[in-house]
């Protein structure tokens, strides 16, 4: 079990730690996932790739998710060797033959995207029945508000999936339709234009899917850049299923992943160097901030010294990561007191999504260390 504390001052207390902490709220999760399930009129799935951390996942089917979209053979083992009764969606367009065969075979995964009759061929071939639904992923188009387009990777036009769904329902598979507007999307509208293309594709089919998979990109708002609510962005859905009017026996999916973990997580990292406006941190770009450096996104930062009061007035720092390499600093400068100095720590807020999940082990820096809050 990890070690449990009411709140983030109380584990540098306790710890003093030298080494990367990451804080995990379950409370946040928990309000997070009833937020989402009040709103969304469907069943929601974890996209696990965004923190796939073990005491991550059980605060989340603590709190009722049982479905989780999985990326790889280890993503699916890891949440169906841990809940028996969940069930997993192998949502990645591209997969080998042998996770194939695994992820059928051995955890009876019955649910596949494809977005290429050549996928398609090869999915047909390592699956001995046909018990499969079978999702084909559309391309949405691209929109300035979003900050990681995955349409130039993902995502087929409308008439190769309408060839797609034909030839899914001759194999005697049932079939479903997905989108992803692109991770961190910054217009609910983008779920109404991808829906808007779902039914371009059913009615040019002339079939209802056995479900509508709307993906995920739900965002959380980061410093200085700000959102519409979660609730916009649901509403949006709605009010485009209703236009749509699938068939009630159609179920409805999503997979959220950021939207439901960004603030349930903070890091605390120690300043182990000074040099003027210069901090050097014992976590950086190839371990828990790589989103940083990848993105515009900033996350909030507060200085926390044992025993004494920081500085009021705040100076603008550059902020390096721990490994030999110059690469390892995060974008721009934050401000921070003026009188940072060696063996303060720093609580980066909101690194629930994307930061564990993306961290290397270069240099032989690796961040790992859980503890719980309980406020």
């Amino acid at each position: 079990m990890p070690q449990q504390f009411a709140n983030v001052d109380d584990v540098v207390e306790a710890l003093r730690p030298s080494y990367p902490v990451y804080c995990l709220r379950p409370q946040t999760l928990r309000r997070q996932v009833q937020r989402f399930d009040a709103g969304f009129p469907g069943t929601v799935l974890y996209a696990v790739k965004c923190n796939p951390h073990p005491l991550v996942l059980d605060a989340l089917y603590a709190a009722g998710i049982t479905h989780f979209d999985t990326a790889s053979l280890p993503e699916i083992a890891a949440v169906a060797e841990r809940y028996g009764d969940a069930t997993c969606y192998f949502m990645h367009p591209v997969k080998s033959r042998a996770a194939i065969q695994a992820a059928y075979g051995i955890y009876g995964v019955r649910h596949y995207v494809v977005d290429h009759p050549v996928e398609l061929a090869k999915l047909l071939d390592e699956t001995p029945a046909r018990d499969l639904v079978i999702v084909v992923r559309i391309k949405t188009p691209s929109d300035p508000h979003t900050v990681f387009d995955l349409s130039t990777k993902f995502g087929c036009d409308i008439e190769t999936a309408v060839t797609l769904l034909e030839t899914i329902d001759k194999a005697g598979c049932r079939s479903g339709l997905a989108f992803h507007v692109g991770s961190q999307c910054g217009a609910p509208a983008a779920f109404a234009t991808a829906l808007d293309l779902v039914a371009q594709a059913m009615r040019r089919s002339a079939r209802a899917p056995s479900l509508i998979d709307v993906g995920g990109g739900f965002p959380a708002s980061y410093v200085g850049a700000e959102v519409p609510a979660l609730e916009a962005y649901l509403h949006e859905i709605r009010d485009a299923l209703a236009r749509l009017a699938p068939p009630p026996e159609t179920a409805v999916l999503a997979e959220p992943g950021r939207v439901l973990v960004a603030d349930a997580c903070s890091l605390l990292v120690q300043i182990q160097l000074r040099k003027e406006q210069s901090l050097y941190l014992n976590d950086g770009i190839f371990g828990s901030l790589s989103e940083m450096a990848l993105s515009s996104l900033r996350m909030p930062m507060r200085l926390i010294r044992r025993g004494a009061t920081p500085a009021t007035d705040m100076q603008a720092f550059t902020l390096y990561g721990p490994t030999c390499d110059s690469l390892d600093v995060l974008p721009g400068r934050f401000d921070l007191p003026a009188d940072a100095r060696e063996g303060d720590w720093i609580e980066i807020g909101q690194l629930g999504a994307y930061s564990n999940a993306l961290a290397t082990r270069f240099n032989g820096f690796f961040p790992e260390t859980f503890v719980t809050l309980t406020a």
